[in-house]
């Protein structure tokens, strides 16, 4: 009898909670965090059945003295419940709102996480709110290489003076990174990337991002430059296998065919410099050295 007991105790402990419990749990200031955060999780398909509901959610995201786990959980929540497009079409004024709001929040992963989604959207404030950030760093609310990673969603052309002039003063080698690969869809930013693949002190990394750079906004430039760096036996191995690359894959067969000073250049390297030069020299010389 004892036992029977304790199987139906046991069964009803593993029983699923409705969705309305689960809401009750999540938005209640008075239940463990972790079971908040848990329930949360259960919530979504519940968020836009009801204005209470979403309202109630909402809150918990807007509120600053709410635990930040439980606020990161709705901010989840609601995330889920809008990929049902056309369910959530009526909640959305109402979660775009909210969410322009706590995009200025105390909390930096809060912050990140919200202009993210903003970004996505396409939203106004948060572009603006980004652009700011950049052009004054006292008004930023994120570091300068994730602004310019979430403006990447949705370029606008008063982004590109921003990312150029932040190339020319970086605050760090990832916001240099990131505002070349956002100036990557500038075709009057050709002559940075022209600039920087030529310039020996820049790192392979940056190099490299601008020859991918040219490759879609200038063809020929790429080319002419590729060249240049592998007559240069005093540049950088990484750089000259990605020379070797770009000519290889991309230049003009005939032109290249008909190059013998590259051609006797790149003989020679087959037998010299690293492992990645050598490689690319004799797939070079396999297609071009007939």
């Amino acid at each position: 009898m004892t036992t029977k007991r304790k199987a139906t105790k046991k069964s009803k402990a593993q029983r699923p909670r409705s969705a309305r419990a689960a809401m009750s749990v999540a938005t209640s200031e008075n239940q463990v965090v972790k079971e908040r955060v848990a329930a949360m999780a259960e919530v979504p398909l519940l968020v836009c059945e009801s204005d209470k509901d979403l309202q109630k959610v909402l809150e918990v995201l807007r509120n600053q003295d709410e635990p930040i786990e439980v606020r990161l959980a709705a901010l989840q929540s609601l995330q889920a419940a809008s990929f049902s497009v056309i369910a959530f079409e009526s909640c959305r004024g109402d979660y775009i709102a909210t969410l322009r709001k706590v995009a200025t929040d105390p909390n930096a992963e809060m912050r990140q996480r919200v202009l993210g989604i903003l970004a996505r959207e396409k939203d106004g404030f948060a572009i603006k709110k980004l652009l700011d950030g950049l052009k004054n760093p006292d008004k930023a609310l994120v570091p300068p290489e994730k602004a310019l990673q979430l403006l990447s969603y949705d370029i606008h052309a008063e982004a590109y003076p921003v990312a150029r002039a932040i190339i020319n003063k970086p605050p760090n080698e990832d916001a240099k990174r990131e505002a070349l690969r956002l100036l990557a869809a500038d075709a009057k930013s050709a002559p940075v990337f022209e600039k920087l693949l030529r310039d020996k002190n820049e790192t392979a990394e940056i190099r490299q991002v601008s020859a991918a750079a040219l490759q879609a906004l200038k063809p020929d430039s790429l080319q002419e430059n590729a060249r240049a760096i592998l007559l240069d036996d005093s540049d950088y191995d990484e750089i000259r296998a990605t020379s070797l690359t770009a000519v290889t894959q991309f230049g003009d067969e005939e032109s290249v065919s008909k190059d013998e000073t590259l051609k006797k250049h790149v003989s020679r390297m087959s037998t010299k410099g690293g492992a990645k030069v050598k490689r690319g020299a004799r797939q070079f010389m396999s297609k071009y050295g007939k």
